[in-house]
């Protein structure tokens, strides 16, 4: 079976795009709502969902994953804020590498307390060049990482930083403007890290209709994350999906 790094490469290659839910488990303590949800994600033919956070508060974590996992036969890939957000009930793990901030501990100290349970399980491990971007609203994440995001309109410095990622060994590259963000991570952005780098890239975070979905398509995303849009509209994703199928090759 492909694993979700060569699924993602191999669509890259080939010009097609690819869509991803972010589930935060906080949000998801209601039985009904989740299964509506899943059904959501199987009708639209979503590739992957991403579960995590920047900062869960309740210890649900591993039973959301494994309803996830019932309910569904998509990948379930984690999105950890932390090395507490890692469970075996997975298909594939960010391996997430803040390479937007200047916090040791995320560039490479959690990554040391997480190895060692990593090691021993079975998950596909994706090493992932992780960066913040300022989309109008103070974030969760930015707050957590104690971090500054790189500025919206300054995407040479976000096309540097992705090419000193590639150059480290990274394998993918997420450019993500945070839950709750007020706007996407700009095109000319996207198309500047397109325009320097051979990796898959990701964007997520303020993607919240078809057009942004197809501009960020179009500008050179591999795969859009869409998180807080579809918490507030789930039938949202009917028409974001339609953006994919309109880009692809």
């Amino acid at each position: 079976m492909k694993t979700f790094y060569q699924t993602l490469k191999n669509a890259k290659n080939s010009g097609q795009k690819a869509l991803a839910v972010l589930l935060d488990p906080d949000k998801l303590r209601d039985q009904a709502s989740l299964e509506k949800m899943m059904e959501l994600i199987r009708h639209t033919k979503v590739d992957f969902v991403f579960v995590g956070g920047s900062l869960l508060v309740e210890d649900n974590f591993h039973e959301c994953l494994a309803k996830i996992k019932n309910l569904s036969s998509v990948p379930v890939v984690l999105f950890p804020g932390s090395p507490a957000q890692i469970s075996k009930e997975a298909d594939s793990i960010l391996f997430l590498s803040l390479i937007s901030g200047r916090n040791p501990d995320l560039l490479i100290g959690q990554h040391v307390v997480a190895a060692p349970l990593l090691k021993n399980m079975k998950l596909e491990v994706v090493p992932t060049g992780y960066m913040l971007v300022d989309c109008g609203n103070p974030t969760t994440a930015s707050y957590v990482s104690q971090t500054f995001p790189i500025p919206w309109n300054k995407p040479e410095i976000a096309a540097a930083t992705a090419m000193a990622g590639e150059m480290l060994g990274l394998s993918l590259i997420y450019l993500d403007g945070g839950s709750g963000a007020s706007k996407c991570v700009s095109e000319s952005m996207v198309k500047a890290v397109r325009s320097n780098v051979d990796l898959p890239i990701i964007v997520g975070g303020g993607i919240r209709d078809e057009a942004q979905a197809a501009a960020l398509y179009e500008a050179g995303a591999d795969l859009l994350v869409v998180g807080t849009a579809f918490e507030e509209e789930p039938e949202l994703l009917f028409s974001i999906s339609e953006a994919k199928k309109n880009r692809e090759v």
